[in-house]
């Protein structure tokens, strides 16, 4: 497995791991995740706006291990290292989630 890191205007915001650079960038250009960096918050501002440049870069090796040890300790018993796995870097808020609490 190869580890690779999002930056959004040169800024490093989450990093995962792939078996190789292709399907990390297949992972990266999906819209389903560019969609996700919209909707996800830190600071009290959408991760991505669509405008600032979005890259894929190796992960350094720093940004790696907080990967491996984000995964060691999740808690989904049925997630295999084939599974996604993105580890965001900075704090971040998922706007949807918003809500949901208040019916539990």
């Amino acid at each position: 497995m190869d580890y690779f890191t999002v930056e959004i205007a040169g800024r490093a915001v989450a990093s995962f791991r792939s078996k190789n650079a292709e399907e990390a960038t297949h992972f990266f250009e999906a819209e389903d995740f560019r969609d996700d960096l919209t909707i996800l918050e830190s600071e009290g501002k959408p991760l991505w706006d669509r405008k600032a440049a979005l890259s894929l870069r190796k992960a350094t090796a720093e940004e790696a291990s907080e990967v491996e040890h984000a995964y060691k300790f999740d808690d989904d018993p049925e997630r295999t290292i084939d599974d996604e796995f993105v580890v965001f870097l900075v704090p971040v808020e998922d706007l949807t989630d918003e809500g949901e609490d208040a019916e539990d």
